[in-house]
């Protein structure tokens, strides 16, 4: 891959893009954006990102957003983080599907209750809503996990730092599970990842707590 930039927020969904390009040893550089300071809508990142968001991945002038686009294209460039088998292949794809469209948007009704209706004294219950659906949307995804080992066929992957995400964004102050205890595999996942040189480096350029 060629010298590239990843446009990314501490924290944010951009987490995942940023340690598969760590993980894929890929050439990049990192611009940070405050989303509380209101980067993302700046004149200059809108000319990267029409949409305001994060992630943004720039490579000598064209742009690529969206997780689950970046997260496959870093795949393609590097194999190693993608399955080999056709049906282990189709089962990551099933993974990035179920996070992206379940968990990402379950959490915005949290987050982001204003996309979802102009009444403001509705908020609090679409939030209260969404962490219900969280809930539920979680123990799914720590079912699927209770074999142990990677997401996919046993073997490392993208999928594997979108799943850290989420994790980190359950442990935070929007929903404030109790990870270890609610969802013990998840847990032990993401402290394997914690274990990853790729993770503790991108944790510490983000200022983050490893799982623990």
């Amino acid at each position: 891959m060629m010298a590239s930039t990843l446009y990314y927020a501490p924290g944010a969904c951009s987490l995942a893009s940023h340690i598969a390009l760590e993980e894929a040893g890929a050439s990049f550089e990192t611009v940070r954006l405050n989303l509380m300071a209101g980067d993302q809508r700046a004149p200059g990142y809108l000319a990267i990102n029409e949409r305001g968001r994060v992630p943004a991945l720039v490579d000598d002038g064209w742009v690529l957003t969206e997780n689950t686009a970046i997260l496959r294209h870093v795949a393609r460039l590097h194999p190693a983080l993608w399955p080999e088998a056709a049906r282990d292949q189709a089962v990551a794809d099933e993974w990035l599907a179920w996070l992206s469209t379940n968990h990402h948007v379950a959490y915005a009704h949290v987050r982001r209750p204003e996309r979802y209706t102009t009444d403001e004294e509705a908020h609090p219950a679409i939030s209260a809503k969404g962490v219900d659906t969280c809930g539920d949307l979680f123990t799914m995804t720590e079912v699927r996990l209770s074999n142990g080992g990677w997401a996919v066929g046993g073997r490392y992957s993208v999928v594997d730092p979108y799943l850290l995400l989420f994790w980190t964004w359950g442990r935070g102050p929007a929903l404030r599970f109790d990870m270890p205890e609610r969802f013990p595999h998840w847990t032990a996942h993401a402290r394997a990842m914690a274990e990853r040189p790729a993770v503790q480096a991108v944790f510490a350029r983000e200022g983050l707590d490893l799982p623990a």
